[in-house]
């Protein structure tokens, strides 16, 4: 028996041995630790995956590509994807970032859409902590060093802060491309005789296993993992996008795939494996940054800014002449075979030859599940915050004080999100909205994740989490077209942690089905952990939407004297920033969503941003009303009395809740939209500065 598995569990590797009738030698052995890797294959969540749904009347392409895509109307889809990078960020926190930017932008490049947005949901420990304050500051200058140089606009996203990510930040990132549909490429389209390009920058020893180190728990010894994080050029980046469009526009692209986690490898036997064909590497042939690099790190390399392409022989003079054109590296690295069989080739010697269809056909783990007795998270209490439970006012002030409430602009200031002269609505709104000049048309993205409920009654949290950014969207006045995720945990093995995970999925799914918003691309993350900590459980979403007309409704524009009011009941204070905060402790459970009054809400909504019924709107979201109230007023300088206020109706969360404000000539009007709706008037908006309880 073997004493090295290079991260195989034992049953994987006999199983290798059994389907190969033979020993692997220690190279193949390192492509089946990566291939079979959780980050690679899903083993994990293969099946739990497989609740979402997955297809809709405006989908066109879904799951099991490099990117979604929705169709808009007029030839266009918006392709869009989400991905973490969260233990490179751990531990190369400007690195970590920054390429984990540059891959998804390459997994939108990838089906042949031009990037034309990026978000970023980044959790991250608390910002008086040296370490997190040292990972926050790499992180945002990561993403914004390579957004920028590459012209892809930052148009929106979140920051959370807890202390279970002290250790472990996540740092997922969102990309948005816009393609042609008869443009649009997919991986599956390679056949026998195509010969395999690599395209971009040279390779080297960084990244090399990274996917392997992706999907371990972070330990005491991060530093030994350095090499494993990979380095970004974005100004090769840049390049690689405009080389790639060229090259795709004049027709000379079969098929493609970015070479991100597991590099040439998984690039070239998901190409093969998707064509019922398989692939020949000649190691020779990549150009190399470094030298004496052994056969498995040039073939496991996760060196950035690289991308694959299958194409027929003949084409390859013309690519080769785009490519010199842009200064890139350009060589013939492979074939794809007809037979079932991935061969790597150093020197003219086979050095691993194995299987194609065995390399992406991991075995599923079902781990054991174990509900837990009782949920609760205990948080330390600051003594230095005396509190008199009716001091609300007080309450407020304090609340809003914290970094998770702050004003963000310090970051997004630091991104170029006017780039590309898209943007009609950025970063410090609810959503990004796009306007699509090529057909005239508006869409809009949102961003949403709720950690805290997750913890406490996953099932709900995995709902609200679904409903929160398509209630973004449709106060905005937009319907959901599709939505993708990034499902950020800590260790399946741990029974509680895979029951916290199946009932986040399961609550996902039951809500994308009931809200008419299918899943089309995504990511699972797991081992989010240290020896210290593990994560809450943490899953992102990003919903694609689209409108009715070329009107939609801001969220920071009240005027002096509009009305203000509450659409929806009151919220709860389990689960809610309120309960972490002032009572140290997170405890549930939280009351499932009714999923009429989510449809009832969205109606209304969008009927109320298309009618401009309102002066603006804003979901009611993380902090409640009272952070929602000071977000739309602080904007426009403006402050608001409110009358009747208690805890529950300032400081509770969840549920479907919009505050609008209203002008007087438009509350009749705004008032028939919402009839038969819970709809109560609050305040007045004042030109007093503050949130003022009356």
């Amino acid at each position: 028996m073997r004493e090295t598995f290079f991260g195989l569990r034992e049953e994987e590797y006999l199983q290798i041995k059994d389907a190969l009738g033979r020993e692997p030698n220690d190279i193949e052995l390192r492509l089946f630790s990566v291939m079979w890797s959780e980050h690679c294959s899903y083993k994990s969540t293969k099946d739990l995956l497989a609740l979402f749904p997955t297809e809709g009347k405006h989908v066109l392409q879904g799951p099991g590509e490099n990117a979604g895509i929705v169709n808009i109307g007029s030839g266009f889809g918006i392709a869009f994807k989400m991905e973490s990078h969260n233990h490179p960020s751990a531990i190369e926190p400007v690195q970590g970032a920054a390429t984990g930017v540059g891959g998804i932008i390459r997994d939108v490049l990838a089906v042949g859409a031009r990037p034309i947005a990026s978000m970023d949901c980044l959790f991250l420990g608390p910002p008086s902590d040296e370490r997190s304050n040292f990972l926050r500051e790499g992180v945002i200058k990561g993403i914004a060093n390579y957004a920028n140089c590459t012209s892809v606009p930052t148009v929106g996203g979140l920051t959370y802060y807890d202390p279970c990510y002290r250790e472990n930040p996540l740092v997922n990132a969102m990309c948005a491309g816009l393609v042609k549909l008869d443009k649009v490429i997919s991986s599956g389209a390679s056949k026998p005789g195509n010969v395999l390009v690599l395209l971009g920058s040279k390779t080297g020893r960084d990244g090399v296993a990274g996917a392997a180190f992706a999907s371990t728990q972070l330990d005491d010894a991060v530093k030994e993992s350095k090499p494993q994080v990979q380095v970004g050029d974005p100004f090769a980046g840049k390049v690689l996008i405009e080389c790639t469009l060229e090259i795709l526009d004049k027709g000379l692209i079969v098929s493609m795939q970015d070479m991100g986690a597991a590099g040439i490898t998984s690039s070239a036997v998901e190409l093969a494996a998707k064509a019922g064909a398989g692939a020949e590497i000649y190691l020779d042939n990549v150009p190399l940054r470094e030298k004496d690099m052994e056969p498995f790190e040039i073939a496991l390399s996760e060196s950035q800014e690289r991308m694959l392409l299958a194409i027929e022989e003949e084409n390859f003079d013309e690519v080769k002449a785009l490519a010199d054109k842009w200064n890139l590296e350009c060589e013939i690295i492979g074939k794809i075979i007809t037979e079932d069989k991935y061969v790597l080739k150093d020197k003219g010697e086979i050095v691993a030859n194995v299987p194609a269809s065995l390399l992406t056909s991991s075995p599923k783990i079902e781990w054991p599940k174990r509900e837990p007795v009782k949920v609760e998270v205990k948080y330390p209490k600051d003594e230095t915050i005396m509190l008199e439970r009716g001091d609300l006012s007080r309450l407020a002030n304090i609340l809003y004080s914290l970094p998770q409430f702050e004003d963000k602009s310090w970051i997004y200031e630091q991104f170029d999100y006017t780039a590309q002269s898209r943007t009609m609505l950025g970063p410090g709104n609810p959503v990004a909205i796009l306007y699509i000049k090529e057909i005239d048309e508006l869409v809009a993205l949102a961003v949403a994740s709720d950690p805290w409920r997750c913890a406490v009654d996953p099932f709900a949290g995995g709902a609200e989490t679904v409903a929160r950014a398509i209630r973004k969207l449709a106060v905005a006045g937009s319907y959901p077209l599709g939505m993708t995720d990034c499902l950020n945990f800590p260790s399946p093995e741990i029974p509680e942690n895979f029951w916290s995970i199946s009932e986040v999925v399961k609550g996902m799914a039951a809500a994308c089905r009931e809200l008419d918003c299918p899943i089309v691309s995504g990511n699972v993350s797991l081992y989010n952990e240290s020896p210290k900590c593990a994560i809450l459980p943490t899953p992102a979403v990003c919903a694609v939407g689209a409108f009715d007309g070329k009107t939609f409704l801001k969220s920071n524009d009240p005027d002096v004297s509009d009305k203000l009011f509450l659409a929806g009941k009151d919220g709860q204070l389990q689960a809610s920033a309120y309960q972490r905060i002032f009572e140290g402790k997170l405890t549930g459970p939280v009351e499932l969503l009714d999923f009429d009054a989510e449809r009832a809400f969205c109606e209304r909504a969008i009927k109320t941003a298309t009618l401009q019924a309102a002066s603006s709107g804003r979901c009611v979201g993380h902090g409640g009303l009272i952070i929602t109230l000071m977000r739309m007023t602080a904007k426009a300088e403006l402050g608001c009395k409110i009358k009747g206020a208690d805890e529950k109706l300032l400081f509770g969360e969840g549920g479907p809740r919009a505050l609008y404000s209203v002008p007087e000539a438009k509350t009749e009007d705004f008032l028939k939209i919402w009839k038969g709706y819970p709809i109560r008037e609050i305040g007045t908006v004042i030109n007093n500065k503050g949130i003022h309880l009356i």
